[in-house]
Parts: structure tokens; sequence; C-alpha cells
């Protein structure tokens, strides 16, 4: 069972609005076991919009459209839906008592004629019903294919695929099941993980598909299986991955439907009754967002600093201007001081820093570019890691939270032990 995903919008293409709805919805569809073939985005063009129709129906089972619904000129897609389906728009009445109340209710401005035709819909559409918004979703079957518009509002898509679409796809057609099961590991680069698990690799059952998936500092490992019985495939994956537990299981931090590291983190903390806080320069507070994003991080994380000039690490955090001088603002001594400035600050159990180069210029070091060190401080005392992360200033903050969270992590395992 294939499926296509066409988005319509010139925004997409010269790179004004990011395509998340695509990911969404495969997403959404592998979960019920289809499989999107091809993801093409185009213009609001009439021949470029006939033209995809038609080739993808060569292709594929399912057409998934977003955009190109709202009630201006340049939304040309119903008009291509009906030339397409040789069809016409006839007046939805259900459509427009929903359009009115949302502008009775919701929305300030008066209810133009543009609007109310908006519950003009193609006659020989399956209306689905849009609660959050004026443009409603469409469904068409045509010559053993099902073609499904939908805005290209992310949250009213949204809404669609999980009220109507998904059920109604499950409902019209049988799909086999697709398995996937993602193992997160960290501290490893693709090819150095690759060389380890080779001889597991190379004996994976026919059924099974690795992928890696490196990400800045993390390695994404995703096996997926496909077929009729869901036990059975289920079966076969927890297999191999206990399999793989004896080749990199130093490395493995848990697997991608669970909770992300830093929700992890902050759930030990909290067990424990211990409390963390964080020293930050060239990550510029994307640790202390990590952690803020995080629900009932507040009972655990204190707080940060973002000291990103030389004045503000000695002022705030009380890292010895002597230090500085003799041994650079992106070195380990400072990574160290940092860490205990913002332990004894917030008087925390726990604390984490980083100092570095991130790029395009040194700034008040003479360190290279990508240099990074990390500090940590714990209850047991100070330690300092440095790193090389590259020349690439997103590449670098991004390996640098990643690679502290990494370290935090151990940090607290390695103490709870012990303790």
């Amino acid at each position: 069972m294939l499926a296509e995903i066409i988005t319509i919008g010139d925004e997409i293409l010269i790179g004004q609005v990011l395509d998340s709805n695509s990911a969404y919805i495969g997403k959404e569809l592998n979960k019920i076991g289809i499989s999107v073939y091809q993801i093409t985005s185009i213009q609001d063009d009439r021949k470029q919009i006939l033209k995809t129709l038609a080739e993808a129906s060569q292709r594929v089972d399912i057409i998934l459209i977003t955009g190109g619904l709202g009630p201006t000129n340049d939304d040309i897609t119903k008009k291509c839906l009906c030339e397409f389906f040789d069809d016409t728009l006839v007046r939805d009445e259900k459509t427009l008592r929903h359009i009115e109340h949302l502008f009775e209710k919701y929305i300030d401005t008066p209810i133009s004629n543009l609007n109310r035709d908006q519950a003009l819909l193609p006659s020989k559409a399956s209306i689905l019903h849009n609660e959050y918004g004026t443009a409603a979703g469409m469904w068409f079957n045509e010559n053993a294919k099902v073609f499904i518009s939908m805005p290209g509002v992310p949250y009213e898509m949204k809404g669609l695929m999980e009220r109507e679409i998904i059920p109604k796809l499950v409902e019209t057609f049988d799909r086999p099941y697709i398995i996937h099961k993602t193992i997160i590991t960290l501290g490893l680069g693709e090819s150095a993980i690759a060389e380890r698990i080779e001889k597991w690799e190379a004996n994976l059952p026919v059924a099974i598909k690795l992928a890696y998936l490196p990400n800045l500092g993390m390695v994404r490992l995703r096996l997926t299986a496909k077929g009729e019985d869901e036990a059975h495939l289920k079966d076969i994956i927890e297999n191999q991955v206990t399999a793989l537990y004896e080749f990199i299981g130093d490395i493995i931090y848990g697997f991608e439907d669970e909770d992300p590291i830093e929700v992890v983190i902050s759930r030990r903390l909290t067990e424990r009754k211990w409390s963390l806080s964080t020293a930050e320069s060239c990550t510029g507070g994307r640790l202390a967002t990590k952690f803020t994003q995080a629900p009932g991080s507040s009972v655990c994380f204190m707080g940060s600093m973002v000291c990103y000039a030389t004045e503000s690490k000695i002022e705030l955090l009380g890292v010895p201007k002597e230090l500085i001088e003799e041994k650079s603002v992106v070195s380990e001594e400072v990574a160290k001081a940092m860490a205990k400035g913002a332990r004894d600050k917030f008087h925390t159990e726990f604390a984490v820093s980083t100092t570095g180069n991130a790029g395009p210029t040194k700034g008040d070091s003479d360190a290279e570019i990508g240099t990074v060190f990390i500090g940590i401080a714990t209850p047991e005392g100070v330690t300092a890691h440095k790193f090389m992360f590259g020349n690439h200033r997103d590449k670098v903050i991004g390996k640098s939270v990643n690679k502290a969270l990494e370290l935090l992590q151990k940090s607290i395992l390695n103490y709870k032990a012990k303790s």
C-alpha cells in the first residue's frame, strides 16, 4: 500500500514556510501500514497541479494533498480538482454553517462572500469536517485510487488526519504491519558503530532493514520489519535489539519512542531530590532550553547563567580573571570554574558548563574554531572534557549540547551508583 504526499504552495518552494506537514503525514501513515513512496512540492500553478495529480495516480494508491484551499484567488486547488475529476463546485450547507459559526464566535473581521465561497466544494467529493478552520477537507475515489485534499495550516491538517482521514483509511484498506524500533546511541560516530556491529548486521534476518541516522553527536539505528503477522515482526526485532547490546551496549542510551535524555535526567534528579544548574557560553542557553521544555523540570532545574562575554564569566560566575588570562577563556580550567560557579550560585548538586569557539571568528580566545570544553560539577568534585566539533557553527553548538547531556547523564548515574 503506497501513498504520495503533494504539498502545494510557492511559499514552500522559496523557503518562506517549512514543510512540516509532510513529516507528520508520513509518520502517521507509517503507523497504519501505509508506506510513503514520494513527497512532491509544487507551485500554485494549474498545469503543474494537474500534471502532478496525473503522475501520482500512476505511482501510488493514495494521494494526499495539502495547501491551496484558502479564500483568495491564488488558492486554486479546488478548481484544479474539479478540472481533474471533471466536476463542478456546489455549496455544502453544513460547511457554510460551520464557517459562519467560526466567524461569529472567534473571528473579529466580518464574514465576506470570499469566506462563504469556501463552502463551494466539488460535488464528487466526500466532505471532511475541519473543526479548526474554514477550509473543508475532501476525499475522492477515482479508478480505485483515493485522493485526499487538506488545508496547509498544520494544526488544521493534523485535526483532519486524526479525526477523519486516518480512521477512514483504516476502514477502507487492508494494510500490512510496519514495525520500527529506533535505538539511540551516544558517543560514537556512524562509521565507528558500523565497524563494531559488522558481524551483527551481516546476520540480520532478511525481513529486517537497518538504517543509520546520524545527527550531531548521536546516531540512531532504525530497524524496520514489514509483514502480515504483527506479533512475529515484533519478536524478531526485539531479538535483534537484545543481540545488539552485546556489541554496543555501552553507548546505547535508549529508544526513540521513549523520553528524550533531558527528561530522563530530570526524572532521575527528581527521584533522588537532587538539583541541576547550567553555565553556558558557546551554547548560548540551548542546554537550559532543553531542560525547561521538559514537563516538571522546575522541581530539579534551578537555573542557568548564559555568560557569553569574558566579563560575565568573571563577574557572575566568579571565574578568576587571572585564570582566564593565564589559561584562556576556552580551556579546561575555565570550564571547571564555570561549572563550580554555577553549582555554588544556584546551590545545586550538579552543574554543567560549556565554553568554546563555535565560530565563525575566534572571539576572546585563540583556540581553534570547533574547540569546546564541557565541565561537570558533582558533589564529588569537578571535571572537564575537551572536544573538537568541526568548523560549522550550528554543528559545533548542537554537538556540544548533546555531548553535555551525555556526560551529565553518566555523571549522575555514576554518583547514584556510589551513593
